[in-house]
């Protein structure tokens, strides 16, 4: 059943309800924001690069800059929506990226870094947010979080660990928010064609230029490089249905796999003991 999410009839005039994306400046956060927008949404899309949000923009969705690093920037943007609607009713939380490469390579700055993007971005824009849900008596939280939270990769182990991070606090955050009418909803996207894949390829491949790993990372690339089509992998827009679905359902899931053979990686992982699931990604990744 979907609930009427658009409006909030609390008044003499339907008042908009009030998304807030983040990443929005391409793949599946500008197709999120799109689809909230078509949805019935007031919706503002943030990200670093305002300039990539032109397209939205023309589309009547609200941008401006947010650099989910910077708590100021965080702060001004949650407080300037609230100032300009009184209300955020859903907060989606899809700003984030994958640093691959070897644990041994991989600066512990960069690891800081994604977990700042990652992690501590997300949870500090929800404990921006829950006060004025709370307030208002309700709201939903979605996060984006990945079949990464459940399965594993080699030279993905920082990424793995933030996205591990998510599924955790969010299975925490949607205890805790429940008796205040707010919903928390985790996205596990897999095989999604968007940016971050040839990110992930490019720093695998830097980090481990001339060192022990070279060899082992390049296959690793090519592996990543050949599930990044239309064949193996779904567009963003396929996401972004599954967020406007957890958004405007009246009795959301606590999660959702989407995006072409997200479920089957997950059972894979669920079915096969850990050797066994090693031997795999051995023979896919490394050889």
């Amino acid at each position: 059943m979907l609930l009427d999410f658009s409006v909030v009839k609390d008044g003499p005039m339907d008042t908009p309800r009030v998304a807030l994306v983040t990443g929005g400046s391409s793949g599946i956060g500008e197709e999120t924001a799109l689809g909230l927008k078509k949805a019935g949404f007031e919706v503002y899309a943030v990200a670093r690069r305002v300039d990539r949000m032109v397209a939205l923009a023309d589309a009547g969705v609200g941008v401006f800059g947010m650099d989910v690093t910077d708590d100021a920037s965080m702060t001004s943007g949650v407080q300037r929506i609230l100032d300009e609607h009184g209300r955020i009713d859903v907060l989606v939380n899809n700003a984030g990226y994958g640093s691959y490469g070897a644990v041994e390579d991989v600066p512990l700055d960069e690891a800081r870094r994604q977990f700042e993007v990652n992690v501590f971005g997300l949870a500090r824009l929800t404990q921006l947010v829950t006060p004025a849900m709370r307030t208002q008596g309700g709201g939903r939280i979605i996060n984006i979080s990945s079949v990464g939270a459940v399965i594993y990769e080699p030279f993905g182990a920082w990424y793995h660990a933030t996205k591990f991070a998510v599924d955790g606090f969010s299975d925490s955050l949607r205890v805790e928010l429940a008796p205040f009418g707010i919903d928390v909803v985790i996205i596990r996207p897999a095989g999604i064609l968007t940016e971050w894949n040839q990110i992930a390829r490019d720093g695998l491949l830097e980090s481990a230029k001339g060192g022990a790993y070279e060899q082992m990372a390049g296959s690793a690339a090519r592996r990543l490089a050949s599930v990044d089509n239309k064949v193996l992998s779904s567009g963003p827009k396929t996401v972004a249905k599954t967020i406007v679905k957890a958004a405007t359902t009246s009795h959301p899931r606590s999660a959702y796999a989407t995006g072409r053979g997200a479920r089957m990686v997950m059972a894979s992982r669920r079915l096969l003991p850990d050797r066994a699931f090693d031997a795999i990604l051995t023979r896919a990744y490394l050889r």
